[in-house]
């Protein structure tokens, strides 16, 4: 194994796991990128270490990430520590932050063939997104039946959502994050993503970033799973913007 191969390999990893963007667009890191790829031993060995660690790379616009694999304890959140970064208490709070990350991921994207349909999405329409994901699941594919083992995750964040105003006060800021409102919790789970790197925000509108694309046309490749059929997946995703 050539030494400057080995170090240019762990620059490209040590780059990817702090979060930037290699990328072929970016001054800072464009030399890793073409490293990357156009240096057969540099690649196998960043491949390895990634593979190694339970992480996952992901490639969108000519630019590479890595994200953590499932249950990776090391590199990825537990829900515990997922309550106390967002500001949660409760199990059902989390699960409906789930719900709501699942949500825009759909508003999004219909699948994988389609790739992006939207460019933003605004805060009313994600309320709107939201409640209307809930509705098809809660009233339209039985998930409260006794027998679906996901039932009571499902009829919780129900409730939760049902219960909560759509605002603290008709005096209260809009965009204010908190657990108090509906409107609040989705600004607390989009403080999230945009700490995340996998959103922008501009007057009260939600852009994703490519970090967020890489990861939403690959899911629909690797991950797609019962959540996704109740939603309505493909059916049901938004049309596109105007």
């Amino acid at each position: 194994m050539d030494e400057r191969n080995l170090d240019k390999a762990l620059e490209i990893y040590s780059a990817l796991i702090t979060g930037k963007q290699v990328s072929a667009h970016n001054k800072d890191t464009g030399e890793l990128y073409e490293d990357f790829y156009g240096n057969g031993e540099v690649y196998d060995i960043v491949s390895r270490l990634i593979k190694k660690l339970g992480l996952r790379l992901y490639e969108y616009n000519d630019s590479i990430f890595i994200t953590a694999g499932d249950g990776n304890k090391i590199f990825g959140y537990t829900n515990d520590e997922l309550k106390k970064i967002i500001g949660l208490r409760l199990n059902k709070e989390l699960y409906l932050v789930y719900f709501i990350i699942y949500s825009a991921l759909l508003y999004f994207y219909k699948d994988s063939a389609t790739y992006q349909t939207r460019d933003y999405v605004r805060l009313d329409e994600m309320l709107k997104f939201v409640t209307e994901k809930l509705i098809s699941i809660t009233g339209g594919r039985g998930i409260f039946d006794e027998e679906d083992e996901n039932a009571e995750s499902f009829k919780a964040i129900m409730l939760l959502w049902d219960g909560l105003p759509l605002l603290l006060s008709e005096d209260s800021e809009r965009n204010k994050a908190s657990r108090g409102s509906r409107t609040g919790f989705v600004k607390l789970t989009f403080n999230f993503l945009i700490s995340e790197g996998l959103f922008v925000e501009n007057s009260d509108r939600f852009y994703p970033t490519d970090r967020f694309r890489a990861l939403a046309e690959n899911y629909f490749e690797e991950f797609k799973g019962k959540i996704y059929t109740l939603t309505g997946g493909a059916e049901n995703a938004g049309d596109q913007q105007d």
